[in-house]
């Protein structure tokens, strides 16, 4: 029923208009020269005239029916042989009449096209009188019937798609609103309980620098970058806390940084810098063109050192050698996966030729740039790896926010099994939803498959 419909408002729809008198036109014009051909002069011209008024009906129905039914009054009085293309014009004309128009418009129509029929049916003799009003009736009430029909189908159509446009809206309005209702709780429950238990910490590690004597400078220095962490931590939450409550209260946008673009090198360094004093050794190779990323790819970078670095020193102990690498890329330049020293990132293959070649010389600045991420550790004395198969919170945080921008992410033993490697690349936006369009089996799966390798 559904598909009869759409076919049938394909067919009556208004855009077809300019297609319909054309057909209707070829088939009267076939009809009138093929099987019911005029004979006179006369003939010709009534069937004629009768053709364009029904070309006018599609615009103006009820006139059209008016004048179709006196003229096939007329051509009885004038003896005209075209009675029966004159009566099919005129069933055209009724139903563009009650499918274009409704109540009283077409109940004037058909009794005046009923009155005209009527004295038609009188003309015939005597004995034709009754079957001929009943053809007649059949004429017109079928039109006019189907026409109805059609109409209030339509209308039906019509309303239904309203209110699934309705639900719809409905359904966004109430999503919107949960959104808004979950974001608020987290919200509250970040300032109520991190917030306040992080501040706590700030303000007793602010007690203990001015109680602790000052001889050993190495406490000082600890309680020093122990304070500053937490005053970081602390402005982050509030910033976490006013987007989650109202995200267009905070510049930016709903993509907003906790990092301005231009600070992010120094906040990479200082990420580094804090592996340092947990007593590692710590190598970082930023390229300064970082600065330029958006915001979204510049707080994914800065949030994957950060973990990654926590990781290094959590696992491979204070005595291990770490570096960081964060590098800008040009399209084309290089394979996907792989790193300088020629290792392929296993499972990611190559950037596709055809999604290269648009991309290259289209694109300039950082905007059209992959970023390169990698973290490597020498293992240190005392590595505390992660047991075959497991995958920690923040390896699946960090799979999570790479797969969101369309990039690939993979975690494992270094190569040649001494250490532990971290390896994330951010295609740029134009080409986020082309590259993760490959593996969809989700980034913390990859990530599992990648920590067991």
């Amino acid at each position: 029923m559904t598909g009869w419909m759409e076919r049938v408002e394909r067919v009556l729809d208004d855009r077809a208009a300019p297609v319909r008198p054309v057909v209707l036109s070829v088939l009267a014009l076939g009809d009138l020269w093929l099987l019911h051909r005029p004979q006179t002069p006369a003939d010709w011209a009534l069937a004629l005239g009768a053709l364009a008024v029904c070309l006018a009906g599609g615009r103006f129905p009820l006139a059209a029916t008016v004048t179709l039914s006196g003229l096939l009054v007329a051509g009885d009085a004038l003896g005209a042989a075209v009675g029966l293309p004159v009566k099919a014009m005129l069933a055209v004309t009724l139903f563009e009449l009650a499918l274009r128009s409704g109540g009283r418009r077409v109940a004037a129509g058909g009794v005046l096209a009923g009155g005209f029929l009527v004295w038609h049916a009188m003309s015939a003799p005597a004995a034709e009188v009754l079957p001929t009003l009943y053809r007649l009736a059949v004429l017109a009430g079928v039109p006019l019937l189907s026409g109805a029909y059609v109409r209030l189908l339509r209308r039906h159509a019509a309303q239904a798609r309203e209110r699934a446009d309705a639900e719809e809206r409905r359904r966004h309005s109430e999503t919107l609103a949960a959104r808004a209702a979950e974001r608020t709780a987290i919200a509250r429950e970040l300032h109520d309980l991190v917030a306040h238990h992080v501040s706590s910490m700030v303000l007793r590690v602010g007690v203990a620098r001015h109680v602790l004597p000052g001889d050993d400078p190495r406490v000082t220095q600890v309680l020093d970058d122990l304070h500053a962490t937490g005053g970081a931590a602390l402005v982050d939450l509030r910033r976490l806390v006013a987007v989650l409550r109202d995200p267009a209260q905070v510049d930016g946008g709903p993509f907003f940084s906790l990092v301005d673009r231009a600070e992010l090198p120094g906040a990479l360094e200082g990420a580094v810098a804090r592996v340092r004093q947990a007593g590692l050794t710590a190598q970082a190779e930023v390229d300064p063109s970082v600065a330029e990323l958006d915001a979204v790819r510049g707080l994914t970078v800065l949030r994957l050192a950060q973990e990654g670095l926590a990781n290094a020193a959590k696992h491979a102990g204070p005595r291990a050698a770490v570096r960081l690498s964060v590098r800008m890329e040009a399209l084309g330049t290089g394979t996907v996966g792989t790193e300088a020293s020629g290792t392929e990132a296993s499972g990611t293959g190559t950037v596709g030729a055809e999604a290269v070649g648009a991309a290259v010389g289209r694109v300039t600045g950082s905007e059209g740039r992959r970023v390169r991420l990698e973290i490597v550790d020498d293992g240190g004395a005392d590595r505390r790896r992660p047991a075959p198969g497991t995958l920690g919170h923040g390896l699946i945080g960090m799979a999570e926010r790479v797969e969101l921008l369309g990039g690939r992410f993979e975690a494992g033993p270094a190569p040649g099994g001494q250490g532990w490697r971290l390896y994330a690349e951010l295609p740029p936006p134009e080409q986020a939803q082309w590259a993760a369009g490959g593996d969809r089996r989700g980034a913390p799966a990859r990530a599992m498959e990648a920590s067991t390798r």
